[in-house]
């Protein structure tokens, strides 16, 4: 048995240092408590075991809120991207979304040098293997190699190493992800506290090597001439970008995927974890989509100074073989060598309705969970939960109230709402569809929305609110400016008529001009004569989509007060729902589980009806007269 022995005493201990880890840990670290950060191998800090990208449809607007809030991620890709691009472009402003190719090898080295230079936090290599706790109050943690480290409260943020177990076709082995040590005694000790484990999977595509692709065969998908940061600290951001390419399969690859689908560990039944959905292996998509002719795949480099390409699209459990069979038969791809082959990782994770919306356990004081641990997948879901999990640490410590954002508010109040309230019986993927307010939570507004939460709870820090007290202004002035800013029929008749837009018979200012479709900030420049020469884009930009979506917006943000109206009607920790009659059995087993914060959290519940939510109003109004007659 090893010798244990005493090592040291923190606020703050985080266990796993991927993207959630990191978040966490700088969080407790910048709001003033001595912080411990623990990896199994350093060399996985912020690692990027899959898509060598930050961002994109949905998962954007959490890096964007993470920024604003205070935390790393949007900072460290603006050091480490390769190629920008705005996704979306053609839709409408609720659903742009940033999305950038990282040198994953630099965006590691910067992270880990961030973390090591942080003057709050330990940065340390170890295995965790067992959570100690008196009483259901978390203490401390124990490492394999005996050490114990006390501590007020405990971040889990496993990721995917916890039982991890590799399939690449028949062939299986534990493993965490990469080929890099898994953990294997920490999910015992879970266990023992109550927690409950399940198993889910995830997969990622082959790494190829550069020297053996023809890109003549390919589309070349350049990066967008302006770059948009993802970060608020930075304006404007200057580099020389690395081309993806794109290509697709074709008959010949889906037959040889067929053909070999008893080969794949997945549809052999070896997996038993559940895989996501929005992210299926190449043999779902053939098997699903049986009636589509081809896929397309996006070759992605990962770093300027490595051959290794990324197949997105293409995830497996097949076969090392059977992987450079199908894709030989893809264009561009024939004479395709393997630098890494794809496979299939099956791990440990919770359920998540076992979390309070702060991230805490249920029943389990200062122990608090982020990440893949939680059901989610990705990199940024996970950067939000580590986030918020770092932030109601620090306040569990200092006696506070926990920081929660709900629906409302930002992208990751609907993330961590949709995980703790409903649950996720499939890795948990964060999507614009998901948030029902997504006009105002566009991603160019996540500093206006969030930067003053994150300065109150002692996170942003005074040259970042500096800049949001700046950007915010400048916003206030413009808009001012283009309301009072009024133009005559004889100044711009002839540049409404070029334009396609209705010509005016009296005088009208720019702001009700704007209103237009068929006109932009951009191009009012012709006839605007009082604009100041140096207006930031990014300004232009915010008072451009305020003022042409000002109608929708103004509708969502009465729908806004209606939902604050059921979330405002606060429930008690202490109800007895199986005593309130008129509430059916689902509704009371589902609410004594979930022990929702609010009537509007309840509503969210599956499982609980309208009518289950009417009961409940019905019961809080006749328990507000009876505390109202006792107190009289």
């Amino acid at each position: 048995m090893t010798e244990r022995f005493e090592a040291g005493t923190y606020d703050v201990i985080v266990i796993g240092a991927g993207h959630a880890g990191c978040e966490a840990a700088l969080a407790a670290a910048r709001m003033g408590q001595r912080t411990l950060i623990l990896s199994i191998n350093l060399d996985s800090i912020a690692m990027m075991p899959c898509n060598p990208s930050i961002g994109g449809t949905g998962k954007g607007h959490l890096v964007k809120e993470v920024d604003a809030l205070g935390g790393e991620m949007g900072l460290n890709i603006d050091k480490a991207f390769i190629q920008s691009r705005m996704l979306n472009t053609a839709k409408g402003p609720a659903v742009h979304s940033l999305r950038a190719q990282a040198d994953k090898n630099l965006y590691h080295i910067e992270m880990k040098k961030t973390l090591e230079n942080e003057p709050n936090l330990d940065v340390k290599q170890g295995e965790v293997v067992e959570i100690i706790a008196k009483d259901n109050v978390v203490k401390g943690i124990a490492l394999r190699a005996g050490s114990i480290y006390y501590s007020k409260a405990v971040i889990l943020a496993t990721g995917t190493y916890l039982g991890g177990k590799i399939f690449i076709g028949q062939s299986s082995f534990q493993s965490g992800p990469n080929g890099l040590a898994p953990s294997l005694e920490l999910s015992d000790s879970l266990k023992k506290l109550g927690i409950k484990l399940t198993r889910f999977k995830t997969g990622t595509p082959a790494r190829i090597d550069m020297k053996t692709l023809d890109f003549d065969q390919m589309e070349e998908q350049p990066g967008d001439e302006v770059i948009v940061p993802f970060s608020f600290m930075n304006d404007e951001l200057y580099r020389e970008q690395i081309s993806c390419w794109l290509t697709y399969t074709n008959g010949e690859t889906h037959r040889i995927i067929n053909e070999n689908l008893n080969r794949s560990a997945m549809y052999s039944g070896q997996i038993e974890g559940t895989g996501p959905r929005y992210c299926p292996s190449i043999e779902d998509k053939i098997v699903r989509f049986a009636d589509k002719n081809r896929h397309q795949l996006f070759i992605e480099p990962e770093g300027l100074n490595t051959k290794e390409m990324y197949v997105q699209g293409m995830s497996t459990s097949l076969p090392e073989d059977v992987q450079i069979a199908f894709l030989s038969t893809i264009p561009g791809l024939q004479r395709v060598k393997i630098m890494r082959p794809a496979y299939a990782i099956e791990y440990d994770c919770i359920d998540p309705t076992e979390l309070n919306l702060s991230l805490e356990f249920k029943g389990i004081e200062n122990l608090f969970s982020a990440g893949q641990f939680n059901g989610s997948s990705g990199y940024e879901e996970a950067a939000a939960q580590g986030l918020m999990a770092g932030i109601n640490s620090v306040l569990k410590i200092q006696g506070e109230e926990p920081f929660i954002l709900d629906r409302s508010q930002g992208y990751i109040g609907v993330l961590i709402d949709d995980l703790v309230t409903k649950g996720t019986n499939e890795p948990y993927r964060m999507m614009t569809s998901r948030a029902e307010y997504r006009l105002v939570l566009r991603q160019d507004n996540a500093d206006l929305r969030l930067t003053e939460k994150g300065y109150k709870i002692g996170l942003v820090k005074e040259d970042r609110y500096r800049k949001y007290i700046d950007r915010k202004s400048q916003i206030d002035i413009e808009m001012e400016r283009l309301k009072t800013t009024s133009v005559k029929p004889n100044e711009i008749n002839d540049f409404l008529e070029k334009n396609g837009s209705s010509q005016i018979k009296s005088s009208i200012s720019l702001y009700d001009l704007l209103k237009r479709p068929e006109l932009d900030y951009h191009m009012l420049k012709e006839i605007d004569t009082t604009r100041a020469q140096d207006i930031k884009r990014d300004v232009a930009s915010q008072c451009n989509v305020q003022i042409k979506y000002e109608g929708y917006i103004t509708k969502q943000l009465k729908q806004i007060d209606q939902f604050k109206k059921l979330e405002s009607k606060k429930l008690y920790q202490d109800i007895e729902y199986s005593k309130i009659e008129g509430l059916r059995i689902e509704a009371r087993q589902k609410l004594d589980e979930i022990k929702p914060l609010s009537v509007g959290q309840a509503s969210r519940i599956s499982g609980v009806s309208p009518a289950d939510i009417s009961v409940l109003l019905v019961f809080l109004e006749q328990q507000r007269r009876k505390r109202g007659e006792e107190n009289e």
